[in-house]
């Protein structure tokens, strides 16, 4: 996991961050911790989402993400899937295999 870190902000419902905040004293750790691991643990459980996935993949198709965004999302893996995915999907490809 990469040390990296980016400075994000954005606004969120009061009682949302009241709990976020009343959990990290539970748990002794700081807002930005709280936040963090939800957001990992989000992100991993929506690249599992077949749905979600299908729509990051159409995302993909239609270029409105580049391959390292899908990458980001899906994994390598299933983001190299994807990729060939899409080749075969692309016009030249299909005449190509329909010459053969």
């Amino acid at each position: 996991m990469s040390t990296d870190k980016k400075r994000v902000q954005f606004r969120a419902p009061n009682r949302l961050i009241d709990r976020t905040d009343a959990l990290a004293e539970v748990l002794g750790e700081d807002r930005t911790d709280i936040l963090v691991t939800a957001l990992r643990e989000y992100l991993q459980d929506a690249a599992h989402d077949d749905a979600l996935t299908q729509e990051i993949a159409a995302a993909y198709y239609d270029g409105e993400i580049s391959y390292e965004q899908l990458k980001a999302l899906v994994g390598a893996e299933e983001a190299a899937n994807l990729r060939v995915m899409k080749q075969q999907l692309d016009d030249g490809f299909v005449d190509e295999i329909a010459g053969l």
